[in-house]
């Protein structure tokens, strides 16, 4: 479980607040899918929590601690992956060495890793060669390696075939099993309805709806996610 506070956060660009303003106490667990639709602001809200923005105004907390430090506790999976030019295994050697795992504790890590996200066969090819799917999978490895206690994933299977869908979304519900939080960017509503436990619904910078899922489903509360949910069915 993961508290995060956010105390009149906002993000303007371009002369628009695309973020906020946003005030929020609130204990993650499990996974909680990030809903809205697009220009809704999910991949800003997601980099103003991981301490990867500068928030215009206010301030973001993880249990008591600024968002800007402490982010090696968390883990961040974009959309498109970025592609370090050494292996599989270099990847997710990368971050570790960078947190001072040394010799052989930092191999005895990468295997596992390689292991959770079924790259373990693929440990000294060129990261370059790999498929989508298998991009999508080292840079979950690569995100989780350092043990996170909180995970942001930004619609990491938008661009997935049905299988390579369904193997990213079985790993990431054994990492929330091991007791990660996740938060979990996605305009996939069988994915909501199979992966989250929570939903927050963002519209216009703002959340607008949170609840759990089967209450969001059952019985939306707000306007927008009523219109949203009945323009997806």
């Amino acid at each position: 479980m993961a508290r995060l506070e956010l105390l009149d956060l906002s993000l303007v660009a371009g002369g628009k607040c695309r973020v906020g303003p946003l005030s929020l106490d609130h204990e993650f667990e499990s996974i909680t899918a990030i809903l809205g639709p697009n220009g809704a602001g999910k991949t800003l809200f997601l980099g103003l929590c991981h301490g990867l923005l500068d928030p215009t105004t206010g301030s973001v907390r993880w249990d008591g601690v600024n968002a800007d430090q402490g982010r090696r506790n968390r883990g961040f999976v974009f959309q498109n992956t970025a592609v370090m030019q050494r292996s599989v295994a270099g990847n997710l050697a990368f971050p570790l060495a960078a947190a001072g795992v040394r010799g052989e504790e930092r191999r005895q890590i990468v295997r596992q890793t390689l292991e959770t996200v079924h790259l373990l066969d693929r440990a000294d090819d060129p990261a370059a060669a790999l498929s989508g799917g298998e991009r999508q999978r080292m840079a979950l490895g690569r995100a989780i390696v350092t043990s996170p206690r909180i995970l942001f994933l930004d619609e990491p299977s938008a661009n997935l075939d049905p299988a390579s869908t369904a193997l990213l979304e079985s790993i990431v519900l054994g990492i929330a099993g091991k007791g990660v939080a996740i938060l979990w960017a996605t305009h996939d509503l069988r994915q909501v309805r199979n992966c989250s436990t929570h939903v927050m619904f963002l519209d216009q910078g703002k959340i607008v709806e949170s609840a759990p899922t089967g209450k969001f489903f059952s019985a939306p509360e707000s306007r927008p996610v009523q219109t949203y949910l009945n323009g997806a069915n």
